[in-house]
């Protein structure tokens, strides 16, 4: 490799550098500042600006014409700009959102905004992976961050239960996607997706290939808390500080899902009649599960995590298709998902009384006499990501059962519809308490960071002309990839 060629790859890693060197000089600049307070404010600054200017870079970067990097192990189209681009946005607002909350906790400390920022780096190199090497590095570069963000209340059992029971559950994913990953070398006879789609194309009823994709797939899934692989969603996002929570619910389970769309339309697309069983079993279970696990929940951050797990169902609806107009309703959906749960939990995150945090969903009885701006949010909110008509997320469903009937999967929509009908109903529940039950206490002022977020989300949910906005960059970024 010359030195002109090494010039040109780190070009096109623009935003990771930016990341990484970033976030190493945010870690020195903690460490010399005097006073753990004032280091955390200082970074949690900094790091939202450097998270805001490498979106700013991503957008920059979509007028150039891209390319591979590292002899194809890193590429670099409009798909994975897109995705980056809304990655350090949500990356950005779970910082803005963690500043009060980490304050009001004694939990400040200048290192959780360089793993978030160290996180977001490795969710980059997700979603820009050409190569199954790429993709396990930028995965662990995450996870391994994200280990650490869910146990960072050290003296929570609760958050030390979460972040053990997240690092064993991922250790295990880990191994999954490996051994399905060396399973797929070995048969493929590369890691390159490009060789691998070859080998797929030729190898005919290629079995050892076949049992390699259902194991990446099954390492892939824990990441995006698709069943059978989601029991540690509802257990993690109870336990960890709900801003980890927050951060957990929206950029990583975006990464996840745009790294999962890659692999399955690009590497293995020649296979998709193999994989669309495996997708449709996962996003039957994922909806049922869901649906019928949110239920039962009283605490409202457990019923975002099975609402989570329902969620991805539906987009597994839409991925399922295997078509150009599926990949769309992917990218479209969990842009749409990622703003009204960034929405969501800036409420959650608001639901503080003079003896702390609450988290109860009967805490928001009578909100609407207490609070009416938040129990306006909160109902569109609510409504947005259930999928009920006249807001964004119902475009969202909307969307993936379009691409899912024009792939002729009608009996799978059919489906989709009746869990989304099940799942309006713990929906309206906390809709119910806000509206119509008595008030038993009120809450403090919110803090700006997440009065703002919710706001603007709530905003949005209601906008129709960002449906239109949404539609043209998502068409426009499933350009960049196979289908």
């Amino acid at each position: 490799m010359t030195v002109s060629t090494l010039l040109a790859d780190l070009q096109l890693l623009t935003p990771e550098l930016l990341l990484s060197v970033g976030a190493m000089a945010l870690l020195l600049i903690g460490v010399y500042t005097k006073g753990e307070a004032k280091a955390a404010q200082r970074i949690m600054t900094l790091a939202t600006a450097l998270l805001i200017i490498a979106a700013g870079v991503s957008v920059w970067m979509a007028q150039s014409p891209g390319g591979t990097a590292f002899y194809g192990a890193f590429v670099l189209d409009s798909f994975s700009l897109y995705a980056k681009t809304a990655i350090y946005l949500a990356g950005a607002v779970a910082l803005v959102l963690a500043g009060h909350y980490l304050r009001a906790e004694q939990l400040a400390r200048f290192e959780y905004p360089v793993l978030v920022t160290l996180a977001v780096t490795g969710m980059s190199v997700m979603v820009s992976a050409n190569d199954l090497i790429t993709l396990y590095l930028g995965l662990e570069l995450q996870s391994l961050a994200l280990y650490v963000l869910a146990a960072f209340n050290r003296d929570s059992l609760r958050a030390s239960e979460a972040g053990l029971k997240y690092f064993v559950l991922g250790a295990l994913s880990s191994g999954l996607l490996l051994y399905g990953s060396s399973l797929v070398y070995g048969f493929a006879g590369s890691t390159a997706f490009d060789a691998i789609a070859v080998a797929a194309a030729e190898g005919g009823e290629n079995m050892g290939l076949l049992f390699g994709l259902v194991f990446v797939i099954s390492g892939l899934a824990f990441k995006i808390s698709a069943a059978p692989f989601h029991m540690w969603t509802p257990d993690v996002y109870e336990g960890a500080p709900t801003p980890v929570a927050a951060f957990f619910a929206t950029a990583p389970k975006l990464a996840a899902m745009v790294l999962l769309a890659r692999v399955l339309m690009e590497p293995f697309g020649p296979m998709t009649e193999q994989w669309q069983q495996v997708t449709m079993v996962m996003a039957v279970l994922s909806m049922a599960f869901g649906s019928f696990g949110a239920l039962m929940q009283s605490n409202i951050k457990r019923l975002m995590g099975y609402s989570s797990i329902g969620n991805m169902g539906y987009v597994l609806v839409g991925l399922s298709a295997g078509t150009a107009l599926g990949l769309w309703s992917v990218l479209f959906y969990m842009t749409l998902y990622v703003i009204g749960v960034a929405g969501a939990f800036a409420v959650i995150l608001s639901m503080r009384r003079s003896e702390g945090m609450v988290e109860r969903i009967e805490d928001l009885a009578g909100l609407s006499q207490t609070r009416p701006a938040l129990a306006w949010s909160m109902t569109a909110l609510m409504f947005s990501i259930g999928g009920m008509p006249f807001m964004i997320g119902f475009f969202g469903k909307l969307f993936v059962f379009y691409a899912a009937v024009q792939a002729g999967l009608i009996w799978l929509v059919i489906l989709a519809v009746l869990f989304s009908t099940i799942s309006i109903a713990y929906y309206l529940r906390v809709i119910k308490v806000i509206w119509f039950d008595e008030p038993n206490g009120d809450f403090l002022p919110a803090p700006a960071g997440p009065a703002l977020v919710s706001r603007l989300a709530a905003l949005v949910a209601v906008s129709m002309p960002v449906v239109g906005v949404i539609i043209a960059l998502v068409v426009n970024a499933g350009a960049g990839i196979g289908g």
